[in-house]
This record gives structure tokens, sequence and C-alpha cells, in this order.
């Protein structure tokens, strides 16, 4: 009975190879334990609010294709048109019921299964995951969409196809597990592999750390196929000591006069539909309107570029916030666009979800 913590993973950044593992992608969406009892169903997020109020549409699909006593473990994601959209996702989470039922028609959410904790009234957990992963396949499969069953491999040429083609357009990355694994509710006894991505931004601006000393967080920027620079994300992770370096580094480019910077209009509504800037024009309206300016960050000349490492992106942004990586004096920032973000949307994730 819930609730019930999931198991987790703990980090890494290479792919290993290990004799006997099992490779499974790791889904960009909702983590979530499926419990049904009869007509009772649950869907419990990682802090075990219910989220089957804000995906009603999920709840028939579950009772029309889960044995009637079972709990088992997988993510929700939404499809898009450039397959997994965590962007669309995260709008379903809204308080207004006419809302979620609306985006429930507009946008309906997917479930992707990878564990059973329970059949009838066997208890999975200290069963291993090879034969988990049988019962899944045997006793809760087959399925058919929106729900699904994911793809494991015990070959990591595969899984590191997987990790090459398929993040960017609805993973997040791969999973491996150890087949004689029990589950275990709270620890970080598997291993996700997260792959990291390289980008040349343009350095536009920063927001001062917040206990007063230097740099703690870089804009980045990069320009359209017409030349308008957009704000893709921050850069984060300074220590101490490189807070004061970096804000030496940036201070010769910094602007006094904020009509001369690409992002002058941030406060402008109809300027932020057409160019993506660091706030919402709410804020940085209310901003001016206090101190005829913003405190919030710096402007600065976009002349510098910098390497930053990041994960993958979110629409035009970057998901999370990037890492500093060098900085590129070679680098022209008119040659910082997002042709070097282009990630490839797999055919077969399409077809998939589809």
């Amino acid at each position: 009975m819930p609730p019930v913590d999931p198991m987790l993973a703990k980090l890494a950044r290479e792919l290993p190879e290990i004799e006997g593992a099992v490779y499974e992608p790791k889904w960009d969406g909702f983590r979530a334990l499926v419990f049904r009892d009869g007509d009772d169903v649950r869907i419990d997020s990682r802090d075990h609010r219910d989220l089957a109020r804000y995906f009603p549409e999920l709840v028939p699909v579950f009772l029309a294709q889960l044995p009637s006593r079972c709990v088992v473990d997988g993510e929700i994601v939404v499809a898009g048109p450039k397959g997994l959209d965590f962007n669309l996702l995260q709008q379903r989470i809204h308080p207004a019921a006419s809302r979620i039922d609306r985006l429930a028609r507009e946008t309906p959410a997917s479930y992707v299964l990878f564990d059973v904790l329970a059949l009838g009234d066997r208890n999975l957990c200290d069963t291993p995951m090879a034969q988990r992963r049988t019962a899944l396949e045997a006793e809760v499969g087959p399925v058919e969409p929106p729900l699904h069953i994911t793809p494991a491999t015990t070959d990591p040429t595969v899984a590191r196809g997987w990790l090459d083609q398929f993040v960017g357009a609805g993973l997040d990355g791969v999973m491996v597990k150890d087949p004689g694994l029990a589950y275990q509710p709270g620890k970080r006894v598997m291993v996700k592999v997260k792959h990291e991505r390289t980008a040349d931004c343009v350095v536009a601006g920063y927001r001062p750390h917040k206990d007063g000393h230097g740099v703690g967080s870089l804009l980045l920027g990069l320009f359209d196929g017409r030349g308008t620079l957009h704000y893709v994300g921050v850069c984060t992770g300074f220590t101490r000591e490189a807070r004061g370096r970096v804000l030496e580094e940036v201070e010769p480019y910094r602007m006094t006069d904020l009509s001369e910077h690409p992002w002058a209009a941030w406060a402008d509504e109809e300027a932020h539909q057409r160019q993506l800037m660091p706030g919402t024009p709410s804020r940085w309206a209310a901003a001016r309107a206090k101190g005829g300016g913003s405190a919030d960050w710096v402007p600065l000349r976009p002349d510098r570029v910098a390497e930053v490492r990041y994960e993958h992106l979110q629409g035009a942004r970057f998901r999370n916030p990037a890492r500093f990586v060098r900085w590129r004096d070679d680098r022209d920032p008119a040659s910082c666009t997002y042709g070097q973000l282009v990630e490839a949307v797999p055919v077969e994730l399409t077809e998939w979800f589809r």
C-alpha cells in the first residue's frame, strides 16, 4: 500500500560495460508508481502526491489494461511532434480543473512501465530484477498505447546507441541495472548515465552571487538564423575562488547603457514574443517601476564566448543550468548559433509513441 518510495539511481557520466547488466532507456518524464486494487487507482509521484487528478485520461487506461491488483513503476510522458516534450508535461500540473480536462484532450499522456512491485497477493520487491522483468512482460503485458513496456537490452552497444541517438528527443539517459537486484525503495542502487554535450555560447550578462562575492551565474545567448540573440539559460557552479576570477574576466565588458544591449527591450511584452530573454515581461517591468532598472542581472557587451557543458534542451533553452568549461576567445560571437544544438528526432521514437 502507498506510500512506497521509488528505487533510485546513482549518476555516472560514462556507460559501464558490465557483463550481464540490463540497460534500459531513462525516459524524460514524471516518475510515478501506480497502485491498482479493483476499481481503485492511485498514481503516486516521487513526493507521494496523487497525480491522477492531473492525468485523468490515464486512469481508465490503467483500469482496462493493468492486472486487477498490482503495483507497477514507470514514467509518465507526453509525446509532441519532436519526440517527448517535458515542457508540455509540466503544463499538465495546473490547479484549474477546466484546464486539466482540456490539456488531457489536447496533450494526452502515455505511461512507460519498467518494473512491477506486486501482483495479486505477491510482494515482488525481494524478487531479482530479471524475474520481475519477466513478470512485467508475461503477467502485466502485453499492453497497448498509451501504455508501453520499456525496451531492455544486455548489449552495451545498443545502449550506447540509445544514449547517442535518442537523448534530446525523449530520453534523459540510460539506466544500468543488476539482474539480481531486489527492489529497494528510496535507495540509490541503480546507475543512471546522462549524456552531457558542449556548446559555445555568447556571454551577454551575469547575476551577482547571493553572498555578494563575484559572479553567481553567467547569462548565455545563441543567435538564430536572422541574427537575433536569444537567451538560452545560465551557467553556474563556480567555486568561491572562481567566482572572483570570472568577475575579473567579464567586468571590462560591463555596460552602463542598457539601450545598446541585445536584450534592451526585456520589459516589453511584444519583444518577448519575438525573442527569448532572461525573465518574464511582468517581472522586469516591475523591477523597472521600482528603481528605473534591474539589479537582478548585469548586462555585458556580447563580445565574449564561453564553452559550456549541458545535458539537453527544453524547447529552445537548456533544461538545467549549464556548467562552465572554458573561455573561447578564438570564437566569433556571431558564429554561436542554434545550429550546433540541432538534435535529430529518431523515427523509431516518434512512431512508438504515435
